[in-house]
């Protein structure tokens, strides 16, 4: 098996070198920009494809991928340097044409004015730099771009919430040595919290008494809120109960009675006339 080559330097790596690719585009259009001045802040995509007066010049289209880098050092604190970089490649031939190492945030930086341009510092043989334009075609492209990117700067440890995997010998900035700086606080913080041959643990619960004492002052206050407690099962009342309401048969004889007792003997009737009625032509309310 043919041990991995280096792609920024073609120099082979140690055996058990992992390599793996965060990105892929298969095009991607390359400009020269011009340099940044004191009175501009940031780079704009629209100067660099202006149909009428672009200042900046379209290189060619290139392939663009983002590998990762894994080399054993046993120095290191996690056993490993790790890098990453942006390679611009011939989409045919594959032959290098530019790579810039992600060894800070700043590398890359996106346009102002549009979310498919970026300006990408690369170094070339002899350690020059310059700062190229990067445009995808796709939206959907340039997104994942940005997001392999926030994957390796967590693994850097670029970002404040990751400690990294190690520094690679292109990425010995600031970040990497935070990186490193981190990964030993964290070892030295660690503890083992297992318990060990012959160790128990004791757990006291208490407030026993207090929650029965709680619970019978209760029940007392609640007793005093009432002045009749309920009835005694299977005992008498403490109030007596009410007769039952008469029958219908019963209210109607009684009735009935009431009417024989109050009737007028025929005999002490007054006759209608003594009375002052006129017994007419039609008689008695005929």
């Amino acid at each position: 098996m043919a041990a991995p080559i280096d792609p920024t330097t073609s120099l082979p790596l140690p055996q058990d070198s992992i390599q793996r690719i965060l990105h892929v585009t298969s095009a991607v259009h390359i400009y020269a920009i011009p340099p940044l001045t004191t009175t501009t802040k940031g780079y704009s995509a629209s100067s660099w494809t202006h149909p009428t007066a672009p200042t900046a010049q379209h290189i060619f289209t290139a392939r663009l991928r983002i590998m990762e880098t894994a080399i054993p050092n046993s120095a290191s604190p996690t056993g490993e340097n790790v890098k990453t970089d942006i390679l611009l490649e011939d989409p045919k031939t594959g032959e290098l044409f530019a790579a810039a190492p992600y060894t800070t945030p700043a590398t890359v930086e996106q346009a102002n004015d549009s979310s498919r341009f970026f300006a990408v510092r690369v170094v070339g043989e002899g350690g020059r730099k310059a700062t190229l334009g990067l445009g995808f075609e796709e939206r959907s492209d340039a997104l994942d771009f940005g997001i392999a990117l926030q994957e390796a700067r967590k693994v850097l440890g670029m970002e404040g919430g990751a400690a990294g995997r190690g520094i690679g010998a292109g990425a010995a900035g600031k970040g990497g040595k935070d990186a490193v700086m981190r990964v030993k606080a964290e070892e030295a913080e660690k503890k083992d919290w297992s318990l060990k041959e012959g160790e128990t643990i004791t757990v006291n619960i208490g407030e026993k008494g207090r929650r029965n004492g709680r619970a019978e002052s209760s029940k007392k206050d609640s007793e005093a809120l009432f002045s009749l407690k309920p009835p005694t099962p299977g005992g008498g009342s403490a109030m007596p109960f009410l007769p039952p309401p008469p029958s219908a048969s019963a209210v109607k004889a009684e009735r009935s009675r009431s009417r024989s007792r109050g009737a007028t003997p025929e005999k002490d009737k007054t006759p209608a006339q003594d009375m002052g009625f006129d017994d007419g032509e039609f008689g008695e309310f005929q």
